[in-house]
């Protein structure tokens, strides 16, 4: 697959303060981000993710080190009608309906009346804000908000799509909307390169994955080589034991929880679940589950914001 984003060796230092103390926001970046993959930009907040975001998009310059986009070297003009872009915190005439609003757009882009009227309808509709088309903006929500967002975004029908935290302040519902036009972006073999702090949505939807933390690229690739299938614990879920029961797996099992009738029991390996399954059974009492726990994207990510 050809790489649509490349990064080699970026760093960006700022100057900040009244004598101009330098502050590094990027630091020796490499990345790679392949045709028609989702990935997921990782780090806390002040990690250098909107930095990279804006250094790709023409918006600042990179201190040392080049990018390419879609093989072209720099902010070639020539690629840039092929990038769709949605801010973290984007501004829009909230006096605008959204059909003005993306007729707008679509203007900007130079189309036609009819290509406009036509993406248009493609987009209320991808975007799932059918019925709401002549509602003004400032009467959205801010999960129509990130919606309409994405729909300005992708009037040009870009090949890279590039979002910076499209799921912050969203409720559940709002980022399970995002999650499914993301995935729907990537159907229609658009190259999706998100921002996020949200672990729970990268799971879900990315191919691969970069950890930036403190300006450094930590760690890049797909989730399952970076965190592994080792087992970190078994869960079991367990009811109808009594007392006597509970003392027995006490003294063999890692960690007890009582749920009202139910009891969760936390083991440190197959091993030690084992036991915990026998004295169950051998106390008449009812095994509801057993979930092995392999180690979670939040804990490496930890341990990589962590790591110096």
């Amino acid at each position: 697959m050809n790489n649509m984003i490349q990064t080699e060796n970026l760093s960006k230092i700022f100057k900040v303060g009244f004598w101009g103390r330098k502050f590094p926001a990027l630091n020796d970046v490499s990345l790679e981000v392949k045709e028609g993959e989702i990935f997921g930009f990782l780090g806390p907040n002040g990690a250098g993710k909107t930095t990279t975001i804006k250094i790709l998009l023409g918006l600042i310059y990179p201190t040392s080190g080049r990018f390419f986009l879609m093989g072209k070297e720099g902010n070639s003009n020539s690629v840039k009608r092929d990038i769709g872009f949605l801010p973290e915190n984007p501004f829009f005439y909230d006096y605008l309906t959204g059909r003005e609003f993306l007729n707008l757009v679509g203007q900007l882009y130079g189309l036609n009346s009819d290509e406009r009227i036509k993406r248009m309808d493609e987009l209320f509709s991808l975007v799932g804000l059918k019925g709401a088309e002549d509602l003004q903006l400032r009467r959205y929500s801010k999960g129509m908000g990130q919606r309409i967002g994405i729909a300005q975004a992708i009037m040009n029908n870009p090949r890279l799509v590039i979002l910076d935290e499209p799921m912050s302040g969203l409720d559940p519902i709002g980022r399970k909307e995002m999650r499914d036009i993301i995935l729907r972006l990537k159907d229609d073999g658009k190259t999706v390169f998100f921002s996020t702090h949200i672990l729970p949505d990268v799971e879900m939807i990315c191919d691969r994955v970069g950890i930036v933390v403190k300006g450094k690229l930590k760690a890049i690739g797909k989730l399952d080589e970076l965190v592994g299938d080792s087992l970190h614990s078994v869960e079991i879920t367990a009811g109808g034991l009594s007392a006597e029961a509970l003392k027995k797996i006490e003294k063999v099992s890692d960690k007890i929880i009582k749920r009202g009738k139910k009891v969760l029991i936390t083991a440190k390996d197959n091993k030690v679940s084992s036991k915990v399954v026998s004295l169950i059974q051998k106390s008449k009492g009812e095994l509801i589950s057993l979930v092995p726990q392999k180690r979670s994207l939040e804990e490496y990510f930890m341990e990589k914001a962590e790591s110096d």
